[in-house]
């Protein structure tokens, strides 16, 4: 006979089947929902454009009416100076602009109507993503849960909110990973290996018809190569720097460092205060992880020359500041857009430090650059005064 916790188990097992076999479907809803937002933004930012665009059109086509008006009058009035013919031309010009701007304003009014209906559109669809993102977390978590042995359930039944709240935070990490891996080898690696395979056909069809070009798509196909093999490198290395382990963690950003200015020509300034102490591996990790995410920002978005990273080590929590001398950004801006796209990368940077118990502090405004400050504490329980 089957004990309670047994029984529980099973029912636990039977219940996670069940949610297992419609995540995927829940995760593809979720992410088709994420790109109909992006779609319909672009599509908006088009419009928009277009009305922009337009408004100009009428505004100069106004300006011709008044000044044909004026004319049409003038000639008119001096019929004994002006030749029929010129009458005629003033009139036959004033007509055609006047035809041509309500026309313009035609399209405007059409062109406007068609941007409230989008924005409209785009307000619906970001509904319907947060919605289904919020129940794809949700079975996350649960699945999470229920995969966890039922006894240390049952015995930490009065911490469950605190767990649940920790628990939320390390799955929606764990599952922004998965999604960012995949991007990235279906973007590099994947759309390589399909260019290749072109290649390497075109190259068989060449050899008997022309032995030069087949030489040169040689050539571009062995440039393509490298590029994958840097590219799966790169992939790799980013899903856990081997040599951190090593190494320690200043060396290691050292070296990352000098990489990432080779390739993006940003000059950083790295800066360490205090006694390097060795952390928790999870800290160190994390640490990197942020540096990494907030460097691709800078070389994706900034427009910055020259950065600065000083990272502080004190008794009882690490200071990590970077800054850059960039273009800045619209804090609003950028967190309603971050609602749709996780744009700019600063989701991820704030989900590992709010798993630290870190804080975050982002000063930044259009022209003037921006500035991350992070407090990570080294002690359990240590209260954080951001300064």
């Amino acid at each position: 006979m089957y004990s309670i916790v047994d029984r529980a188990n099973r029912i636990l097992r039977d219940t996670i089947d069940s949610i297992e076999a419609s995540k995927e479907e829940i995760f593809e809803i979720v992410e088709h929902s994420r790109k109909e937002c992006k779609k319909i933004e672009e599509e908006l930012n088009e419009i928009r454009e277009k009305v922009d665009k337009i408004i100009r059109e009428v505004d100069l086509l106004e300006k011709r009416e008044r000044k044909g008006r004026l004319y049409l009058s003038t000639v008119s009035k001096n019929f004994n100076i002006y030749k029929e013919k010129d009458i005629k031309q003033a009139y036959d010009e004033a007509n055609t602009i006047r035809t041509e701007l309500l026309l313009k304003r035609e399209e405007e009014k059409n062109l406007r109507k068609l941007r409230s209906d989008k924005e409209l559109s785009l307000k619906s669809a970001i509904e319907v993503y947060k919605k289904a993102e919020k129940v794809a977390k949700s079975i996350s978590v649960a699945t999470g849960y229920l995969k966890g042995n039922i006894d240390d359930l049952m015995s930490t039944i009065g911490d469950l909110k605190k767990r649940q709240a920790l628990g939320i935070k390390i799955i929606e990490a764990q599952e922004e990973e998965r999604r960012k891996l995949a991007r990235d080898i279906h973007d590099g690696p994947a759309q390589s290996m399909a260019s290749i395979l072109i290649k390497t056909e075109l190259c068989e069809k060449l050899m008997d018809i022309d032995q030069q070009k087949a030489k040169k798509e040689l050539r571009d196909l062995r440039r393509v190569t490298k590029n994958v093999l840097r590219d799966t490198r790169k992939i790799i290395y980013d899903l856990r720097p081997m040599a951190l382990d090593d190494l320690g963690l200043i060396p290691i950003l050292q070296k990352y460092i000098r990489g990432f200015m080779e390739d993006s020509g940003i000059e950083i300034e790295f800066k360490v205060i205090g006694n390097e102490i060795k952390l928790e591996p999870g800290i160190e990790v994390a640490i990197f992880r942020i540096i990494q995410e907030s460097l691709s920002n800078i070389a994706k978005h900034s427009q910055a020359t020259v950065a600065n990273i000083v990272i502080e080590y004190l008794d009882t929590r690490l200071n990590l500041s970077i800054r850059d001398n960039g273009i800045g950004f619209n804090k609003k801006e950028v967190d309603e857009s971050c609602a749709i796209t996780g744009g700019f990368g600063l989701i991820s940077i704030n989900e590992r430090i709010e798993l630290l118990d870190g804080k975050l502090q982002i000063d930044t405004s259009p022209g003037e650059g921006t500035s991350l400050k992070i407090y990570v504490p080294l002690i359990e329980g240590e209260d954080l005064y951001v300064y």
